[in-house]
């Protein structure tokens, strides 16, 4: 997702592959940037702040990219993504809602459960990636995409007023919470001096409301947009800057901002929407075939399934793939050529790997150059240089699960 979120995998020096049209440097032109909770907090504590998605955000702190990224693996840090669509989806018409929406079996969630899908259109496109969990408390919780949140919105609430017109029981809220995610090796191990709960009992793509650090009502999901064990936490905005302040208090854990966490995302083989899935991509182009539930291939009642089921056992143009390559590195919209110099697709996000000393990217190819381990050439600088297809994610995931 611009998350992730982003079953995250089951499932989203990198400044200059954002996306110009998402992420530009803070500047005083007539644009109004939104701010989260933590905007001072981010000041306060040397955030360099950028536009993304129209809001003001950290990109790095005072460490470096690298470092912070490489912080990420080897301990924990701390992102504000309070940027992204915290919705509830109530009433007990709420799966039905969220069903005529997405291609994931919603249904078939256990309490607390939670699961990556996507919104789809009727040519097949995804609209958007997100999360939903089916709470304990009787209401959906779903987190999508800043850069989409008024496309999102208006998709769900105009399904609800035509679901309200037939008399259904079904609702949305906004929610106006902090979104903290706190990632690596070491986060539970932080978080468990904050909480009551046994977080060895929150697997992964699970969640559960408690007391965080002193703060009450916070939902607790184990799951984030960097490939590490990790947890993103719903705070209500009163509580968001001592919640941040708690946590930076041990030293395992540190600020990091956009830079690192897109690079992360990548090494993970996570996309960000917008640059890797778009509404012209079905999820069988963009390898995200496991997305869709059993049961709803079979019914074929989501949006676009008509297009997308048949495209499961039949043969698309093109697929989603990895790339790995020594020299420049590639980014986004870098043309991806055959071995005769044919230009045969398009690199969609790029950076140089900070844990494998690579450069590494995805991009679309023809289904034949698409089986790991076939040599391509991609151009870079109007250079061409070799490249290989590679099997994402990158870097071995790390989520937490039960034995």
């Amino acid at each position: 997702m611009q998350r992730a979120v982003s079953v995250v995998a089951h499932l989203g020096s990198r400044l200059q592959a954002f996306s110009p049209a998402l992420c530009r440097p803070f500047s005083c032109a007539q644009e109004v940037l939104r701010r989260t909770p933590l905007y001072d907090f981010h000041l306060a504590h040397g955030g360099k702040m950028v536009a993304f998605a129209g809001w003001s955000l950290p990109v790095q702190y005072r460490d470096s990219h690298t470092d912070s990224h490489l912080h990420t693996r080897q301990h924990c840090s701390l992102f504000d993504v309070s940027h992204m669509l915290q919705t509830k989806i109530l009433g007990s018409d709420r799966v039905k809602l969220m069903e005529s929406l997405v291609v994931g079996d919603i249904a078939e969630l256990r309490p607390n459960q939670g699961t990556l899908s996507l919104f789809t259109n009727e040519a097949g496109g995804i609209l958007d990636d997100l999360i939903v969990t089916s709470t304990s408390e009787g209401h959906l919780y779903v987190v999508s995409n800043a850069g989409c949140w008024e496309k999102d919105l208006a998709l769900m609430q105009d399904k609800v007023r035509e679901l309200q017109n037939q008399g259904r029981d079904v609702g949305l809220e906004v929610l106006d919470n902090a979104l903290l995610a706190l990632q690596g090796p070491t986060a539970a191990q932080v978080l468990q001096a904050g909480v009551a709960d046994d977080l060895r009992k929150l697997p992964f793509m699970t969640s559960a409301v408690m007391e965080v650090f002193g703060v009450s009502g916070c939902r607790v999901t184990r799951c984030g947009y960097t490939g590490e064990d990790g947890v993103e936490i719903s705070v209500p905005v009163a509580g968001a800057v001592h919640l941040a302040t708690a946590l930076l208090k041990n030293p395992e854990v540190k600020l990091a901002g956009l830079a690192a966490r897109d690079s992360l995302r990548l090494e993970a083989g996570l996309c960000l929407y917008g640059n890797d899935i778009d509404e012209h991509t079905t999820p069988v182009e963009g390898s995200l075939s496991w997305t869709l539930g059993k049961r709803r291939r079979a019914a074929m009642d989501f949006p676009g399934a008509k297009v997308i089921v048949p495209q499961l056992k039949g043969k698309v143009q093109r697929r989603r793939v990895g790339l790995m390559c020594e020299g420049a590195p590639m980014r986004a919209h870098s043309p991806i050529l055959n071995m005769e110099g044919t230009k045969i697709g398009t690199v969609t996000s790029g950076c140089p790997s900070p844990s494998l000393k690579k450069n590494v990217a995805m991009g679309y190819v023809p289904c034949e150059y698409s089986r790991p381990g076939t040599m391509l050439l991609v151009e870079v600088r109007r250079k061409q240089q070799m490249a290989v297809v590679s099997k994402m994610p990158f870097v071995p995931t790390n989520y937490y699960t039960l034995k």
